[in-house]
């Protein structure tokens, strides 16, 4: 099967040799007709070995039949003049290719790829070494040298400069295998080693330029740009790299502009409309010909833009060219460019600004460069543009070395010619063997074009004259070496003068100081990110993540992550999931330790020492009570429903401890019988007394007859009526929901809290009952509040229920507003269930223990007819006669000081309440009795 594609592939070459052949011979003809006419094709130097060299020595013609226009000073004249300035040194150079002479073939591309392929037939026809030497005879009348000699070898060719050029020479020559090696041509396709086996360069491909100008846009963090290419191999070739570059730093291109060939300025007008549109991408990306980007910077100007509306960014095609700039200074300030980096070779300056028209004739177009650089004439024979109205140049006119410029890609141009200069020189050693003394071995003839490129030429490494490396990598480009300029205005210029700034390089890696480079004044200033912006969204804030909006990964919305969730990437939030909670860093998660009240935190040991206080406060009463338990004070107080009442307050204080242990089983289960029980028997007792004394005197003022159910035991008994359906309550609670511990999982917090499986609307139900109590007892002692003043013990129950609602009523909101932290609501829950159960205290007991520790004379039964008062009752036609312990004014709660009258003997001695007599009007002095002894307790009613 090789062997077949071989042979195919030869005969398909013999077939085109001979077709070229027939080419020659027609041109050959023609040619002969029209000798003498016409301008110099080429520039010829005689040798033994010849390189070729294509040069746009002309720019392209304005019209289809004007093929040629003016003189390309600049990358025509100098380049084609650095090439034969390098065959110069190459021969007198005794160790590169002794005892061989480099000769040169130049030829002018007048910038068209079309007519530098005919002028590459010529290098063809000069390779086609053995066909009949009549063809030899057919030689172009125009050439510089003796044509009647025999041309050299040719051993290769040195251009195209521009890219399209390369490519339809490249195609050719690798036909007959000429080594082809290009100081221009950047276009990436010619990289492809299928297509171009025979092609390299010594300037890098855009691949690197379009990486290098990537690198430049993701150093600034911008990542939203705009793109303009010229159309054609070298525009849509390197922006398309760009963009795969910028693709693969996720820079977002936000529109993409191509500049037609021929484009007027309507087009470009209407291409900066577009591009202004996309406010966000402030920077421009231009991979175009100079003069695209000459008219993209004229729209720009003639729509009044400022250099803040855009930042240029540029490639090698503006580079450091003055003629983008040319008036439009202004628009281009603080432009980035992208150049080549070369050095500037003096000695080849010194060469160049010593050549005289009048003694240089190798280069047959170095005296129409010097009419045109001079706008004079040199004779009818130069063949000016117009003779009749240019003077004669001046015998003593020279190049100014204060105005000359080097051409930028001088250095290229040598560079090639020396490659091929060094890979013939190893041929020539190898294959030779170093006998022949320099001359060229019948092993070398014909010369093996494969042989040469694939094997030397692609092998050569050498220092050229300013020390930069040249060699070639596996496709045949050179190394990839740019400089960063900056284009500013040059300080405190007036008027304003601009100039081009290195500020850094890129050599496979970017090295550029951001702060260097200076920006327009007002694009300094548009963002507190640093100078410039150029993004389509903000970055997120940290704990954000972005929300891509319509797959465009450099637009989005940012989404703040829940309290619970950690960044899996920059574009998801993820929960932890319970018992689990983010890091600092929001990168991972870690478990969370279970949380419960602890003894040793404020939290705890202010409710224990309020606890505590009240425990000590309530056994203090209660053996108060105890040890006088026979005195007036204490019978007339309902010693029994006072117990309860007592144990009720203690049991209050005893939820504390509870309610801050850690949460268990039997925990939990004192938590939800103590809590409401507790609360149960203290308001169950209040409302048994309250009841009690507002039958007394409802009955009173309706008849004499003593009401049902008021006596002690009946009261007790009452009492635990009301207790029984809290148990009852509590008891089917406990029943359909067993007591246990619930651990809670906050979304909101980093806490992982073990709890009694008690909710808060639970709890609330459970002390409904509770509050029904406690306001059916504010109810009574409201309604008992107008009796007479000797029995003011409901007085004392009325202000205990009124400061009990202003508790409960802060309690509620202040409970249910802090169940973010269980701390403060477990530690307010405890402060309200002893400031209840100190309420009771402080205003029912206080004033007996008052009397019975601090006033024992007024802790005696006295009958005294001063302290019967007329009642309300009076308006029946009764007057009451009221048997007290003591007359004195003796303040509870809400008076001046501590106090005990009237109810308590109705408590107790319902018999002596009350003697329905006549009125008689006021009784007669008379002096006090005696004390009436108490008879037992539990007197017949």
């Amino acid at each position: 099967m090789e062997s077949f594609v071989t042979s195919r592939i030869v005969r398909w070459m013999i077939k085109a040799k001979l077709y070229l052949i027939l080419l020659f011979v027609t041109q050959c003809a023609v040619g002969m007709k029209q000798k003498n006419t016409g301008p110099p094709t080429r520039a010829y130097v005689k040798g033994d070995v010849v390189l070729g060299g294509l040069f746009p020595i002309h720019s392209r013609g304005r019209t289809n039949a004007e093929v040629c226009g003016k003189i390309n000073s600049d990358r025509g004249i100098q380049r084609a003049e650095a090439m034969l300035f390098a065959i110069d040194k190459i021969n007198n150079d005794t160790k590169l290719l002794p005892g061989i002479i480099l000769g040169a073939d130049i030829r002018d591309t007048c910038s068209r790829d079309t007519y530098a392929l005919e002028q590459s037939l010529e290098f063809v026809r000069g390779s086609l070494t053995s066909i009949d030497s009549a063809i030899n005879e057919c030689v172009d009348e125009a050439i510089t040298t003796d044509d009647t000699e025999e041309e050299g070898l040719l051993g290769g060719v040195v251009g195209g400069s521009y890219s399209v050029v390369s490519i339809q020479v490249a195609n050719l020559l690798r036909l007959f295998q000429i080594p082809q090696v290009s100081y221009a041509s950047t276009s990436l396709q010619l990289s492809d080693k299928t297509r171009f086996e025979y092609f390299a360069r010594t300037v890098p491909p855009d691949t690197f330029q379009a990486r290098a100008l990537a690198d430049i846009v993701a150093m600034f963090n911008w990542s939203y740009v705009s793109t303009v290419a010229s159309e054609g191999t070298y525009g849509e070739s390197g922006i398309g790299e760009f963009e795969r570059e910028a693709g693969a730093r996720n820079i977002c291109i936000a529109a993409s502009e191509t500049i037609p060939y021929n484009s007027d300025k309507t087009i470009f007008d209407k291409m900066l409309t577009r591009l202004q549109k996309k406010k966000n991408a402030k920077v421009i990306v231009l991979f175009t010909s100079v003069d695209d980007a000459a008219n993209v910077l004229a729209a720009a100007q003639r729509a009044n833009f400022t250099a803040d509306e855009f930042i240029w960014l540029a490639s090698d095609g503006w580079g450091v060219q003055d003629k983008p700039t040319h008036g439009r200074q202004s628009v281009a300030e603080g432009a980035i460019t992208i150049e080549l980096q070369t050095r500037q070779m003096d000695v080849f300056d010194k060469y160049f600004l010593n050549l005289r028209p009048e003694e240089y004739k190798r280069n047959p177009w170095f005296a129409e460069y010097w009419e045109q650089y001079w706008g004079c004439s040199l004779g009818p024979n130069s063949n000016p543009q117009d003779v009749t109205t240019l003077e004669p140049c001046r015998p003593e006119l020279r190049l100014n070395p204060k105005t000359h410029k080097q051409e930028k890609k001088t250095q290229f141009v040598v560079d090639a010619v020396y490659a091929l200069a060094y890979a013939l020189d190893n041929m020539q050693r190898t294959i030779c063997n170093e006998t022949t003394d320099g001359k060229l071995c019948d092993n070398m003839l014909p010369l093996d074009g494969e042989k040469m490129f694939k094997e030397f030429l692609m092998d050569v490494n050498f220092n050229d004259f300013v020390g930069s490396e040249v060699r070639f990598d596996q496709n045949g480009d050179g190394l990839g070496r740019y400089d960063i300029m900056n284009y500013r205005r040059i300080p405190d210029s007036d008027p304003p003068e601009y100039h081009y700034v290195n500020v850094g390089q890129w050599s496979n890696n970017l090295e550029l100081d951001i702060s260097s480079i200076v920006f327009h004044p007002s694009v300094a200033k548009t963002t507190e990110y640093g100078p410039p912006r150029s993004q389509c969204s903000l970055p997120c804030k940290f704990g954000e993540a972005k929300k891509l909006q319509e797959d465009e990964v450099c637009c989005w919305w940012c989404n703040q992550c829940k309290p619970r969730e950690y960044l899996v990437d920059e574009y998801t939030c993820m929960d932890c999931g319970d018992g689990m909670w983010p890091t600092d860093d929001l990168t991972r998660c870690f478990k969370l330790d279970e949380e419960h009240m602890e003894w040793a935190t404020f939290w705890s040991l202010i409710p224990i020492a309020v606890a505590l206080l009240g425990v000590m406060a309530t056994t203090f009463v209660i053996i108060v009570f105890i040890l006088f338990n026979d005195t007036p004070v204490v019978k007339a107080s309902s010693r029994e429903l006072s117990y309860l009442l007592l144990t009720g307050v203690l049991m209050c204080y005893g939820m504390t401890f509870p309610l801050l242990s850690m949460p268990s089983q039997s925990v939990c289960t004192i938590q939800r019988i103590g809590l409401g029980l507790s609360f149960c028997i203290c308001y169950a007792a209040l409302l048994t007394k309250t009841n009690r004394i507002a039958r007394i005197f409802q009955g009173a003022s309706r008849s004499a007859a003593r009401p049902k159910y008021i006596s002690p035991r009946s009261q007790i008994v009452i009492c635990f009526a009301f207790i029984s359906v809290q148990v009852f309550g509590e008891l089917v609670w406990l029943i359909v929901e067993p007591p246990g511990t619930n651990v809670i999982y906050s979304d909101t917090s980093n806490q992982v809290i073990l709890k009694c499986n008690i909710t808060d609307i639970s709890l609330t139900v459970s002390l409904v009952y509770d509050m029904l109590l406690i306001a059916l007892c504010t109810i009574y002692a409201f309604k008992t509040r107008k009796i007479p003043e000797n029995f003011n013990e409901a007085k004392f129950i009325g202000f205990t229920m009124y400061t009990t609602c202003i508790v409960w009523l802060a309690f509620v909101p202040i409970y249910f507003g802090t169940q973010s932290d269980f701390r403060v609501q477990t530690t307010t829950l405890c402060i309200t269930v002893s400031l209840s159960a100190s309420v009771c205290l402080g205003c029912l007991f206080t004033p007996k223990v008052y009397i019975i520790v601090f006033q024992p004379e007024k802790n005696v039964r006295r009958l005294s007819s001063q302290s019967t008062r007329r009642s309300n009752y009076d308006s029946q036609g009764t007057r009451m006669v009221g048997e007290t312990v003591n007359n004195h004014g003796q303040p509870g709660c809400g008076h001046g000081k501590p106090g005990f009258t009237g109810p308590e003997i109705v408590n107790e001695y319902p018999q002596l309440t009350e003697q329905t007599l006549p009125y008689q009007g006021p009784p007669a002095p008379s002096p006090p009795p005696p004390p009436i002894p108490y008879p037992g307790e539990g007197a017949a009613v």
